[in-house]
């Protein structure tokens, strides 16, 4: 029986498909470079259809203006220093808005939460004012508070406080009562298990208030900077449509799309940092 192959589990380990090699690590970070550009190629290719069909006539460049033009007005505006001004106004306004809801969302999230007295005193009025359209209390901002720049950064504080609020108070309550016993358990005081349990368990929900916050934030300044606003991107935007200027409009829109990706993908990034013990956000960074 010398011609005979004998069956042994080691010889049918290695000689199987399923025990191939891994994949070269170089492989690895060229799938990690290309993903990017894999991931914006649809934008890519639409701003290419767009110019293709402003050349060819098939849009107007009265009514839209092409990409070509929407650039070199960009870069005039940036060397006359009109951009930088306006910009670094819009972003101070934005950033502003986006802390104090950020300070008020979290507190009364805290206070609802935490206690069901709380709860019963905030809750309440949290969930009318959060059904008010915030738009149409920019008059009575503007009798309260004047025309300058707190009627605008409060705009922005109060749209975008209701996202942090409802995520970290739903994070809250959502906690697990066997991680609560587990910490009476072990005679955790209750600061303690508020520290340790309650909010590290509340954080994904409270990241994710955060981005909805960030988007929001962006769409009120756009409102914001066009009632009595003397500078800002919206009230360049505000100028340029008295002179039919659309690719000076064009330019602060593709504004607040750039700055408004860039902040989500800040807070993303934070997120990937602060919650990296989630075994879902593990699992995410090897996804293909």
């Amino acid at each position: 029986m010398s011609g005979t192959a004998f069956w042994s589990p080691t010889n049918s380990l290695t000689d199987t498909p399923a025990a191939e090699p891994a994949l070269n690590p170089r492989w690895k970070v060229v799938k990690q470079c290309l993903r990017p550009l894999v991931r914006y190629m649809s934008a890519v290719l639409f701003v290419v259809l767009w110019q293709v069909a402003c050349t060819t006539g098939l849009i107007s460049t009265r009514l839209v203006a092409s990409p070509c033009q929407i650039a070199s007005t960009g870069w005039s505006l940036m060397r006359d220093g009109t951009l930088p001004a306006n910009l670094g106004i819009s972003l101070l306004r934005a950033v502003s808005g986006l802390v104090l809801a950020l300070a008020a969302g979290i507190t009364l999230a805290l206070m609802s939460g935490l206690s069901r007295i709380g709860e019963d005193i905030v809750d309440a009025p949290i969930q009318i004012l959060r059904t008010l359209p915030v738009l149409a209390l920019a008059p009575l901002f503007i009798l309260w508070f004047g025309i300058g720049e707190t009627p605008k950064v409060l705009l922005i504080a109060l749209g975008s406080m209701f996202p942090i609020y409802l995520n970290l108070h739903k994070g809250i309550r959502s906690i697990d009562p066997k991680l609560v016993e587990m910490a009476r358990t072990l005679r955790l005081t209750r600061l303690q298990t508020i520290r340790d349990v309650i909010l590290p368990g509340a954080l994904p929900d409270l990241v994710v208030g955060i981005r909805f916050s960030v988007g929001i934030s962006w769409l009120l300044l756009v409102v914001a900077e066009q009632v009595n606003a003397d500078s800002g991107i919206g009230h360049m935007m505000m100028d340029a449509q008295d002179f039919l200027r659309t690719d000076i409009i064009l330019v602060g829109l593709v504004i607040y799309g750039f700055f408004g990706l860039v902040s989500d993908q800040a807070v993303r990034f934070l997120e990937s940092r602060l919650i990296a013990w989630r075994p879902a956000r593990q699992n995410q960074g090897g996804a293909v």
